[in-house]
């Protein structure tokens, strides 16, 4: 099938260049002449494991194409997936739809014979119905149907969650855009991913539904993690112990420093807007928004706790910057919240990640960037491990206390055991895990009740 993937950015190259691997003739358009001009010389925008192979394999073959031109691709198009940003609206926290407005008035003066027009955008319920409308204002005499077809992707493993789904969610409301839509992902067939038709609404209603619920599942843990401190219990073993309830389920049941990135933060946002807007207020997700966002600043003050209150004048050695491994996304990223905590507090920051630093950049001020993990801790007064990539996974961690001014490491990811750190002669700090700082914490206050 000819494909037309609208938007360039991380979910419409992802999903350009896998239904492009399945054989379908993709175009990838974007208004970012520059964008466009670097895919074509092989360049890729964003960081994403494996993407460079599979654009360039598909390029050569023929089925990938980049281009800036809209209206031709859109003319011989079976199906145009709209995957534009939708970030938050500043001051009222809804979606910002305006470029997927805006994708809808271009496609619709383009058309020619019937289409599938796609929302791969995570948007709110009822944009399909606002697409169909502007298209159809536009150019009444049009032959297309809209559908939404939400996307799953963790950044860091997009492609395998692209080819080999838990599930593919499709909503129609014209059955002629049905079996296209089913052509498109039958080559995920020899998979049997499920595919799971629905109405338009309840599509668009899928996803954030579905971010929603796993934010605040992180939410819950951390939570727990904080009680664990208090009472001198392992949210580790908690974490597993509820895990193995098939109910419940072991996935993001990992305590950290709170949820960042693409995803998360904006669409709660949204999907409480909505829910306000029609009055079915969600306050399970008020209050894991607000929770999550309290929490990041929380973790720098665990921090500048763990440094015995001093911090002015004291370097601080981050390690990990992006809100998540094997990307280089640092949009709502923990560190964010956590570096500026530590320098209200007057401390000096030094960080180092692998993919991260040159956004970090442009988010972050006064941060003095190293080459590696030792690079970053020489004369620190502690290190913190806010991001969890491999090369942080096994550190030695003796060799990081001798180039260390004062050997503090603050864990938020619990790479370590707490026992492994201590033996290094390090003074571990940990999240929701006892360590000796904490023993003596918690047993202090005991002593006190």
């Amino acid at each position: 099938m000819r494909i037309v993937m609208i938007g360039s950015g991380y979910v419409g190259l992802v999903s350009g260049a896998c239904f492009a691997d399945f054989g379908h003739h993709v175009t990838c358009v974007d208004k970012d002449a520059n964008k466009i001009a670097r895919l074509r010389a092989g360049g890729i925008p964003i960081y994403e494991p494996g993407l460079d192979e599979l654009v360039a394999r598909n390029v050569a073959a023929g089925n990938l194409v980049f281009t800036t031109e809209l209206s031709e691709a859109v003319g011989l198009a079976d199906v145009v997936f709209i995957a534009v940003g939708t970030p938050s609206r500043r001051g009222d926290g809804h979606a910002d739809l305006s470029y997927v407005h805006a994708a809808a008035l271009e496609i619709a003066g383009a058309l020619d014979g019937f289409t599938v027009i796609v929302t791969k955008s995570t948007v709110p319920v009822g944009t399909g119905d606002e697409v169909e409308r502007i298209i159809r204002e536009c150019n009444p005499a049009a032959a297309f149907a809209v559908a939404s077809n939400p996307e799953f992707l963790r950044e860091g493993a997009a492609i395998e969650d692209f080819k080999r789904p838990d599930r593919v969610v499709i909503g129609i409301e014209d059955e002629r855009a049905r079996a296209p839509m089913e052509e498109v992902y039958r080559p995920l067939s020899l998979n049997k991913a499920p595919v799971l038709f629905t109405s338009r609404r309840t599509s668009e209603l899928i996803k954030y539904a579905a971010n929603a619920f796993l934010a605040m599942k992180i939410t819950y843990i951390n939570e727990m993690a904080d009680l664990c401190e208090q009472v001198g219990a392992d949210v580790q073993e908690v974490a597993r112990g509820i895990g193995l309830d098939d109910r419940i389920g072991a996935r993001f049941l990992h305590a950290g420093p709170g949820y960042g990135g693409s995803c998360f933060p904006k669409d709660t946002l949204a999907l409480m807007k909505t829910a306000q807007d029609h009055d079915a207020p969600l306050r399970l997700i008020e209050a894991t928004i607000a929770v999550n966002e309290q929490r990041k600043r929380a973790m720098g003050r665990k921090v500048i706790a763990a440094m015995g209150g001093r911090v002015r004048g004291r370097t601080v050695a981050i390690l990990g910057l992006t809100f998540k491994p094997n990307t280089d996304d640092m949009r709502d990223a923990p560190s964010i919240a956590i570096i500026r905590a530590l320098q209200d507090a007057g401390a000096k920051v030094r960080a180092y990640d692998p993919e991260g630093m040159a956004a970090a950049e442009a988010l972050l001020s006064d941060v003095e960037y190293a080459e590696s993990a030792y690079a970053v801790a020489e004369g620190a007064a502690a290190a913190v491990i806010v991001t969890e990539w491999d090369a942080f996974r096994a550190l030695d961690l003796k060799r990081l206390k001798a180039v260390m001014a004062d050997p503090v490491l603050v864990d938020l990811r619990n790479i370590y055991p707490p026992a492994q750190a201590e033996e290094a002669g390090l003074r571990y700090v940990s999240v929701g895990r006892p360590s000796k700082l904490e023993d003596a914490t918690v047993s202090n206050r005991r002593q006190a009740a």
